[in-house]
């Protein structure tokens, strides 16, 4: 499981938690003498809405280092790339559709895109944290610029 899965399980529980803990103090003891529909839906209800409030609360520290992007590029493993690290020769393997770009910066213009699973290779050229990279799409050789942000390495 990956850690949003988890981090989804751990919230909904916790809000399972608190709900059967105000229930407790806040209705008649008599509600939960039997199962009924009642004591179901206050307890799905408050396992939902506590749960939601918790993952809302905790989201925002995780939402920009978890969230995965259009423009990704991914290996088996989905370690970031540090910039200054990037080897030329070294492959990756696009995980995501990827803008190849004209020059560094999203305001240059899009050479094409490279298709998810389709290799990219660093030349070695940079320009702060946007790297050149060569690729092969569909037989002819292309070579642009991609955010180094967008870049993971095999094997860690």
């Amino acid at each position: 499981m990956d850690a949003a899965n988890l981090n989804a399980i751990a919230a909904f529980t916790a809000g399972l938690i608190v709900t059967l803990f105000l229930a407790a103090y806040l209705t008649p003891r008599a509600w939960w003498r039997r199962p009924n529909a009642r004591a179901l839906f206050i307890m799905l209800a408050g396992a939902w809405g506590f749960g939601s409030l918790i993952l809302y609360a905790t989201h925002s520290a995780h939402a920009v280092a978890a969230a995965p992007a259009k423009n990704e590029v991914t290996t088996a493993a989905s370690t970031p790339v540090n910039a200054g690290t990037l080897t030329a020769g070294q492959p990756f393997r696009v995980h995501r559709d990827l803008n190849l770009r004209s020059a560094p910066g999203v305001q240059a213009g899009r050479v094409t895109t490279v298709p998810a699973g389709a290799e990219v290779t660093p030349t070695g050229a940079r320009d702060g944290d946007w790297w050149q990279v060569q690729t092969t799409i569909d037989g002819s050789v292309g070579t642009g610029w991609v955010s180094s942000l967008w870049l993971r390495r095999s094997g860690e």
